[in-house]
């Protein structure tokens, strides 16, 4: 039987290999092994002289409670303050570092987060003099302009196997929002149009 050719066994190799065969065999393996040869040795020396002044850099303090992930048992030094999580993508955001970082659940959260901020900020927009244009900036114009779909064929481009879901992941939502906003306006005009019998059947139950 054949030695596999991946290093992944579940077992160390017994008698270890030597240097010198791991070096013929695996282009570059050991390069790092001359600490004269290695650049990031001298830091690694006790007592060097690396000209910062603390043992631990000062922590910045937190104006509100940051996310941090359960493996880590306090937040770096310096963190990231410009966005804020609000609304309900950030509550998706906070419950997501209630999983590790090797749980499905962590990542697939934060994704859902993410779509859900982008649609927060969409509504907010048309509370503002210049609305998002889903035709224009999600370059839609341009797959007919720039030859967008022309690039695809022949190019042996690897996105051409999810092409299909593009549509569905940019439009479906801007197509569901349209519909959800036109059975509302739908069902409001007939509200109104409707006739009020209120008036007539409390005088028949009076008789």
């Amino acid at each position: 039987m054949t030695e596999p050719a991946t290093p992944y066994i579940p077992n160390k190799r017994r008698p270890m290999r030597s240097p010198e065969d791991l070096r013929a065999q695996i282009p570059g393996w050991g390069a790092d092994l001359d600490p004269a040869d290695r650049p990031s040795y001298p830091r690694e020396q006790p007592g060097i002289e690396t000209g910062a002044r603390w043992d631990f850099p000062e922590r910045q303090p937190e104006k509100w409670p940051r996310e941090r992930s359960v493996e880590h048992a306090f937040l770096p030094p310096v963190f990231g303050t410009s966005t804020p999580p609000a609304g309900l993508s950030g509550a998706i955001r906070r419950y997501a570092y209630k999983y590790s970082e090797g749980r499905a659940a962590h990542w697939l959260l934060l994704i859902g987060a993410d779509r859900v901020d982008a649609w927060e900020h969409h509504l907010k927009s048309l509370a503002t003099p210049h609305p998002d244009n889903p035709v224009t900036e999600t370059g839609v114009v341009n797959e007919f302009r720039r030859g967008g779909l022309s690039s695809r064929s022949g190019q042996n481009r690897a996105d051409v196997n999810h092409q299909w879901m593009d549509p569905i992941i940019v439009a479906g939502p801007w197509v569901m929002a349209a519909v959800g906003l036109a059975a509302a306006y739908k069902t409001l005009r007939k509200e109104r149009t409707q006739p009020d019998t209120r008036p007539a059947a409390k005088a028949e139950s009076q008789h």
